[in-house]
Order: C-alpha cells, then structure tokens, then sequence
C-alpha cells in the first residue's frame, strides 16, 4: 500500500528526481522524517518551508495518517512577479 510523492521546483532539484512512492498509512510528519532520511540536509531545508498537498487539498493536520493511493505535492515557495 503506497502512495506518490510528486516534487517541484526545489524539492525537485533536492529529491534529484520528479515523483517517488512511499508505504502509506503514517502523518505527514513521519513522512517527512523518511524523505529527510533519503535525501538529506539539502531536502531537509527544502521540507522546513514547503507546503503541501494531499489529493490536491492543502494539508492542515501533518499527524493524521495518509491514505494509500493518494498523491502528496511538495510545493517550496516560489518566487514570481
């Protein structure tokens, strides 16, 4: 039971690919710790400010688990004008 973790920008640059699987079925915050432990300090930096997505919606409690088969978005702020 998976789910897929969909990068942009600099957390792209940072994971050194597009989109990766993960088990489902932990928060957000647990997550959070695995990707930090795959990727390192430089994603770690990345993760400290990045929003994120559940299936779209944006995430408000990174303690409930996420479900299998859901797409997590990591979005690092942009810069734009």
């Amino acid at each position: 039971m998976e789910l897929t973790i969909r990068y942009f920008a600099g957390a792209r640059a940072a994971a050194g690919r597009t989109e990766e699987t993960a088990s489902a079925g932990r928060s957000l915050d647990e997550l959070v710790g695995e990707l930090v432990h795959r990727h390192g300090d430089r994603m770690a930096a990345v993760l400290a400010v990045a929003s994120f997505l559940v299936d779209g919606v944006a995430c408000h409690d990174r303690r409930a688990p996420l479900p299998a088969g859901v797409t997590i978005d990591v979005l690092p702020p942009f810069a734009g004008g």
